[in-house]
């Protein structure tokens, strides 16, 4: 098992792939409720963006070990992108809902 310290969270890193994350699960929620093409994705717009953006974290994190000689996948990488893609939706929720 890989050491995860909760020290690790509040790093700079972390801190980067939360806001980044946080910018894609937003604009993913605007994008897929503004569009009229696909009505159930319009209606479960942030359950979509949360799904999508969070296996695309994922997905980011097992390419980067199998792809990339010498990287490695790292735990708190994904809880970080998680943690963005929570922060994205309250923030389209206050902005747009509240």
């Amino acid at each position: 098992m890989p050491s995860v310290s909760l020290s690790d969270l509040f790093s700079f890193d972390s801190f980067a792939h939360a806001c980044m994350f946080a910018v894609l699960c937003f604009l993913m929620i605007v994008g897929f409720t503004k569009q009229f093409t696909y009505p159930k994705l319009q209606h479960f717009a942030v359950r979509a963006s949360l799904l999508i953006s969070t296996l695309f974290g994922i997905l980011i994190e097992i390419l980067q070990f199998t792809l990339v000689p010498g990287r490695t996948a790292e735990i708190m990488d994904i809880v970080s992108n998680t943690i963005g893609c929570i922060i994205g939706i309250i923030i389209f929720k206050w902005v747009y809902i509240w």
